[in-house]
């Protein structure tokens, strides 16, 4: 048997670890001994964790610069458990678990990023470090597991390694994430939205990356014309950077008009409450919101950037990014075709090409010859 410690901040609501959670739960028990080992406890995805019986470990760690007794804690912990591979998500884990690599021989170090192009000027200093130190330190690790084409291009072209990284696409819990329209009327019944308006979501954390501003403007320009349509944003962020966002909301003169749902643990029952989801990211790896969305059978319209349009497929609209109108644009037309009963079927191409089932025979695959091969 295989032992495996996945290894991350925290188990809050997020795609990289819902995908975490996906993954350590669809991993075969008979061949997988799954350990999950998060920095900070109270995630609110851990009780996924705990009703599956999964191995759950918190390091108690009590802020950015609490290193020492993290670090003495996090060895003492893997010595206990001997992994056969280290899975770490996301830059600082992964930082953490290339340091550890001398003191866990022969562990396997693997990486997961789920990110593309970043823009680092979006981020303080300390962001910005870790990236550049993960690039100077990326060949330490074993393997790279990007969840897009788009993610292993930006990350090499950056300096890291092409010989050790691979392609896993997200994978979607098509049991969790299904079309149930009841599911989500007592969302909007909260939201008070009618069963006759359109109800637009962008479901993303308020970051930059995801150009909020964007999605209000082009939501100002149907405002104008489109009075059964409502918005929604879905997702946790600053408040100084909410605070932004409803200045601007308030500017267009769309405050009326735009619901800020903030995070909600109850995501399956959200996308059914939508009938459309929007993603205006100026940057993406492979969206999970997106996927999530299209397995609960909702149409979708994405700006063209990573591996958004390959996502979609022919069942959405693929629009330029940073472009309100050509988002408006896409966005009612997406709305027309909906309302006509036209177009294929989103969740079928999700259960076709990012199941959890193949995220779960792909990493297996990958994790086995990793521990087989001799370096």
């Amino acid at each position: 048997m295989i032992k495996v410690a996945f290894l991350v901040r925290s188990l809050n609501l997020g795609g990289a670890e819902r995908q975490l959670v996906t993954l350590a739960k669809a991993l075969d028990q008979d061949r997988f001994d799954v350990w999950v080992i998060t920095f900070y406890g109270g995630g609110r995805l851990e009780s996924e964790l705990i009703d599956c019986r999964i191995k759950l470990i918190c390091l108690g760690k009590r802020g950015r610069w609490d290193l020492i007794r993290f670090l003495w804690n996090v060895i003492g912990q893997l010595k206990t458990i001997r992994p056969d591979i280290l899975n770490s998500y996301l830059v600082e884990p992964n930082l953490v678990a290339v340091f550890l690599k001398p003191f866990l021989r022969p562990t396997k170090i693997v990486w997961s990023l789920l990110a593309s192009d970043m823009n680092l000027g979006h981020y303080d200093w300390f962001v910005r470090v870790n990236f550049r130190l993960q690039a100077l330190v990326s060949g330490f690790a074993n393997l790279i597991i990007h969840n897009s084409e788009a993610g292993r291009r930006h990350h090499i072209a950056h300096g890291f390694p092409p010989h050790n990284s691979i392609v896993i696409r997200n994978g979607i819990d098509v049991l969790k994430f299904n079309a149930n329209r009841e599911s989500g009327k007592a969302v909007r019944q909260g939201w008070r939205v009618s069963d006759s308006s359109v109800l637009i979501g962008l479901v993303g954390r308020l970051d930059p990356v995801k150009d909020h501003e964007t999605f209000l403007k082009a939501a100002a320009i149907i405002c104008a014309s489109e009075p059964g349509v409502m918005f929604v944003c879905v997702g946790g962020g600053p408040e100084e950077r909410a605070r932004e966002l409803r200045r601007l909301a308030e500017e267009l003169q769309i405050t009326e008009r735009v619901i800020w749902a903030g995070e909600r643990d109850d995501m399956p029952a959200t996308y059914n409450a939508l009938d459309v989801v929007c993603s205006s990211s100026i940057t993406e790896g492979a969206p999970f919101a997106i996927a999530e969305a299209m397995a609960c059978g909702v149409p979708c319209v994405v700006t063209n950037v990573g591996d958004s349009a390959s996502l979609v497929g022919d069942t959405g609209f693929v629009v330029p990014p940073a472009d309100p109108e050509a988002l408006a644009k896409g966005l009612l037309t997406c709305i027309k075709r909906l309302q006509s009963g036209e177009g294929a079927d989103p969740r079928a191409h999700v259960e076709k090409h990012f199941g959890a089932k193949m995220l779960k025979d792909q990493t297996e695959e990958a994790f086995t010859n990793l521990v087989t091969r001799r370096d």
